[in-house]
């Protein structure tokens, strides 16, 4: 395989995927629209897209767009996707358009022009709640908070007898828990490819993405990451809004970790029609990662704990990577101290624009916080 084609190659993940890539000397084309939430009301082709990437610009639910971006590939990573929990709660057509219809225009396209490789990226919200196992040790793999429970105030997931269930890695065997649209899309995402990948002898690699951060994220975007979220709220000298009380944990991993698993994806004989979990395999509080980035920013502002639940959020999901070890040869390489040191780093002198609270008005006013 020589030339790799990387839809939504000019966004966060895409654009350091395709760092590594040529890297390692492959060829790559990417396919992304530009849209204004992420690449800003100019839509123009990002300074930090290498020069040595050919960037197309179109839709992926364009039958023609995407044919003429598949001409002449060896393998395909689709990373194209309209990203965020909240936002998917109310723009449902939108996001099932993009996502799903999208996807299925470009299998069409490489069922006609098939090729050797086909790397989707799916996301650690389809399992809804991780893992869980009672404190006697029993795995509980169907756990779910009720509203009633949510209304009060009570964050945290219990069994029958009400005794607090124990968060644990969360491994590829849990079965999907679809807690919102966005979820259920990027389901539909990986199925739609590992079932035709199936059926057409396409070697297909699903990799389940925990939460992403690092330089190049849009944090003017508020529907996008956590942690690029907090670093708008800071440049700005406001708090981090956090919803509950800021003690789910989540698994952070590095942007370049992500790119470095796909690549292994990519080169992996054993990977195909598997999907692998791709984390950190460490998780963390959200409150205590708010408070690490205030220091590290140099702002003296705490975190605001809003006490109040998103519709399609969930208390706990970190990532078991031991099958992306066993297989891929994956090892997360940046710790998250390092990783946040460069974030802040890449942030300095830029301006950044906070829609945070208005983003938070939009879901209230529709009432989907409660």
């Amino acid at each position: 395989m020589e030339k790799i084609l990387v839809t939504g190659g000019a966004g966060f993940i895409g654009s350091h995927l395709a760092d590594e890539l040529l890297e390692s000397g492959y060829k790559v084309r990417a396919l992304d629209s530009l849209i204004e939430q992420v690449h800003g009301p100019g839509r123009r082709r990002p300074e930090y897209l290498s020069p040595d990437v050919e960037l197309v610009r179109g839709d992926m639910r364009d039958p023609e767009a995407v044919e003429k971006a598949l001409d002449g590939m060896d393998a395909v990573f689709h990373l194209a996707a309209a990203v965020g929990v909240g936002q998917s709660m109310y723009r449902i057509e939108d996001y099932v358009d993009v996502n799903c219809r999208g996807t299925a225009v470009l299998i069409e396209a490489i069922v006609k022009r098939p090729v050797q490789k086909l790397v989707v990226a799916s996301s650690m919200s389809i399992y809804g709640e991780g893992l869980y196992r009672t404190v006697d040790g029993a795995a509980a793999p169907a756990a779910q908070r009720t509203i009633e429970r949510l209304r009060n105030g009570e964050w945290e997931l219990v069994d029958q007898a009400g005794r607090m269930l124990v968060p644990v890695p969360t491994p590829e065997a849990k079965p999907p828990s679809i807690a919102s649209i966005y979820a259920l899309t990027k389901f539909d995402q990986e199925k739609l490819c590992l079932v035709a990948g199936s059926a057409y002898g396409i070697p297909t690699v699903a990799l389940r993405f925990f939460n992403a951060f690092g330089p190049r994220q849009a944090f003017s975007n508020p529907y996008t990451g956590v942690l690029a979220i907090f670093s708008a709220r800071l440049l700005n000298g406001k708090p981090p809004l956090i919803y509950e009380d800021g003690l789910q944990q989540r698994d952070f991993v590095n942007v370049r970790d992500v790119a470095y698993a796909c690549r292994l994806a990519l080169e992996s004989e054993d990977a195909a029609c598997r999907s692998f979990n791709i984390g950190s395999g460490r998780s963390h509080a959200v409150v205590e990662i708010a408070e690490r980035m205030s220091r590290m920013f140099g702002k003296e502002i705490n975190p605001e704990i809003t006490g109040k639940y998103r519709m399609g959020d969930i208390r706990h999901c970190f990532a078991d990577i031991s099958l992306a070890k066993a297989v891929l040869g994956y090892e997360p390489r940046v710790a998250i101290e390092d990783g946040l040191v460069e974030l802040a780093a890449w942030l300095e002198g830029k301006d950044a624009s906070d829609r945070v609270a208005e983003a938070s008005e939009e879901l209230a006013g529709r009432g989907l916080t409660i």
